[in-house]
């Protein structure tokens, strides 16, 4: 079910900072035509770090009723107090077995962990998840890297509950041992997704299971093409989007494109800002 293009899905705004749930409702019918294969919720894209816990509930409770069973949904859950991450889930439970595929569960940040603290915490998460855990490593937000033996000891651990990580390193060597080293187990395979859009077609050659996308929020059905049919001409063709996405962070340029695209309006919640005048201008030209 979390195979092929699963969109890392944005949360939009109005001028005053609510929820703007009009553009929420045209971002997912964009999304709802065919070419997304699951929705991850109120991940790191999503901005969930600046939702309070009822925001979250509501944008929850939205796009599941929305969504209506049509599409697997997997919801982000993580953080850097291995306690906190263990009693939402708990209180999630019921919400979860009811309405979710898996969790995406993202290495604790700040705190910087060596690689014996992140096995001992992702084993009392998959410990404590009532339905599957996609681990994510993404070094650059969190300032620690989730080795490929890491990764495979938390597997073994709990090769029943723990199904996949979501790999945003950007470092294709260490994707690559990731996904050698799965092949070998004894355990069945680990899903092996990419978490950057730029080396999709990389990571699935090398037999990973896909990709979760920040430009599949605006640029669905290429991006089927890039994943489902491994498009490399499709993937060069969006190389400087890509580029110009991620220029000052994300999702400050997915949400430019949006806006641009009249999906959304262009705002986000502090610490974040709009994209500069100067990047706005660099993507309406990409755009055209």
């Amino acid at each position: 079910m979390i195979k092929g293009l699963g969109t890392a899905l944005i949360t939009p705004f109005n001028a005053d900072g609510s929820v703007d749930y009009q553009a929420l409702t045209r971002l997912l019918d964009t999304q709802l035509t065919g070419f997304i294969d699951y929705i991850v919720v109120l991940g790191t894209t999503g901005e969930a770090a600046t939702l309070t816990a009822d925001e979250k509930r509501e944008v929850r409770q939205f796009i599941v009723k929305y969504v209506n069973g049509c599409l697997p949904l997997v919801l982000g859950v993580g953080g850097n107090n291995t306690a906190q991450v263990i009693s939402d889930l708990q209180a999630l439970k019921d919400e979860l077995i009811q309405d979710y595929a898996a969790i995406l569960s993202v290495c604790p940040y700040y705190n910087k962990p060596n690689q014996e603290g992140l096995f001992q915490h992702f084993c009392k998460v998959a410990e404590a998840s009532p339905i599957p855990v996609i681990l994510y490593n993404v070094p650059g937000r969190t300032g620690v890297n989730l080795l490929p033996e890491t990764v495979m000891r938390i597997y073994a651990a709990h090769p029943d509950k723990v199904v996949g990580i979501k790999e945003a390193s950007g470092n294709l060597v260490q994707i690559k041992d990731l996904i050698e080293k799965s092949k070998k187990s004894k355990v069945s395979k680990l899903l092996v997704i990419s978490g950057d859009d730029g080396i999709a077609c990389e990571v699935m050659e090398a037999g990973g299971a896909g990709l979760i996308s920040v430009a599949s929020n605006a640029f669905p059905e290429d991006f089927w093409h890039i994943v489902h049919e491994k498009d490399q001409v499709k993937q060069k063709k969006y190389a400087e989007m890509i580029r110009l996405l991620f220029a000052e962070g994300n999702p400050v340029g997915i949400k430019a494109v949006l806006a641009q695209k009249g999906i959304i309006q262009n705002y986000l919640r502090l610490p974040l800002v709009p994209a500069s005048k100067e990047l706005q201008a660099q993507i309406q030209k990409e755009l055209a």
